[in-house]
């Protein structure tokens, strides 16, 4: 018997909740790119998004949340999450904010590849026919145009990269939301991001290895650290308070509704992400942007019309059962 009969309309609040505040964050992230290295900005607001994550935590039951008896699982999707997001970082360093959003959205394809072998979803000709577009639309998007000015070929694969990361951490929470609470998941990344980025620090933290490298994404990844200046000091703050929310609205929106309906409403941030590039950064979107875009997304929801269509068949219509 469905108990979250009530859930869906709440699902759908905190999932565009988390979108509007990813197009905040990556807004600040692209920002804050030309001075400082990504790991340090990593770093800084997966400590603010830890502690207030923690709050979450406590006021919907405690430590005992964090206790798993699948740690392995947990660990897998905590860095899939990290290399998805910083890759992604790493293209905001070089292309306009649209089009890196618009190329991270063939995620939900990669989602309905992974399904097959990870949840045993069979995918027929409707919604492979879908795929077989939205990565059209990428190809589209990898024509030489005017959209992208002087961006690197090569780095046009980062968002695509991180899409297929996000999946698979998506995947995984699939299988683990039934299990786990939201704000433990969500401590469980925030906690990877911290000791992914501590690495960078204590490694390359100095700065020497930016000196050796021209791709603008490594050096972003790989200049040295230094102390924000003041005028710079609430966009890490919003900056982490970003984080926690991003990790707690997406992992709760997914517990609470099927991942079709929930998956769906992602693509609100499209067009913020296109607004904010135009208004923030003077990036006007061309047609070859505008195209691939088209393709891309109307192919992610295809493939979500189609799964509400079969609700309640195999392991992906499964609806997790809320705690508490």
């Amino acid at each position: 018997m469905n108990t979250n009969a009530g859930t869906p309309t709440r699902a759908i609040f905190l999932i565009l909740l988390a979108m509007v505040c990813i197009s905040i964050n990556d807004m600040l992230i692209k920002l804050l790119s030309g001075g400082y290295p990504l790991h340090q900005m990593v770093f800084i607001r997966s400590i603010i998004g830890v502690g207030f994550t923690a709050l979450i935590l406590m006021r919907e039951g405690g430590i005992s949340l964090l206790r798993t008896d699948q740690p392995g699982l947990h660990l897998i999707r905590a860095l899939l999450i990290v290399v998805a997001n910083m890759t992604f970082f790493a293209a905001l360093a070089v292309m306009p904010l649209g089009v890196a959003t618009a190329l991270f959205f063939v995620a939900p394809l990669f989602i309905t590849l992974l399904a097959i072998p990870v949840l045993g979803e069979r995918v027929g000709v409707h919604r492979l026919t879908a795929l077989v577009i939205g990565f059209v639309g990428v190809g589209v998007m990898m024509l030489p145009a005017s959209d992208f000015g002087a961006v690197p070929r090569g780095a046009l694969f980062l968002p695509i990269i991180a899409a297929a990361c996000y999946a698979g951490m998506q995947v995984m929470t699939r299988k683990l939301g039934a299990k786990s609470a939201a704000s433990a998941m969500a401590i469980y990344i925030q906690l990877a991001f911290i000791g992914v980025s501590a690495v960078f620090w204590v490694s390359v933290g100095d700065g020497r290895l930016a000196a050796q490298v021209e791709s603008e994404s490594l050096v972003f990844l790989l200049r040295a650290w230094i102390w924000p200046a003041p005028e710079d000091v609430w966009k890490f703050a919003v900056l982490g308070l970003m984080s926690g929310m991003i990790g707690y609205c997406l992992s709760q929106a997914y517990r609470l509704g099927d991942a079709a309906t929930v998956a769906s409403f992602e693509y609100a941030a499209l067009p913020m992400a296109i607004f904010l590039g135009w208004i923030v950064f003077g990036e006007r979107p061309g047609w070859v942007m505008l195209l691939g875009t088209a393709l891309i997304a109307g192919a992610g929801l295809y493939v979500f019309a189609r799964e509400r269509r079969r609700a309640g068949v195999g392991p992906a219509a499964e609806r997790p059962i809320r705690r508490g």
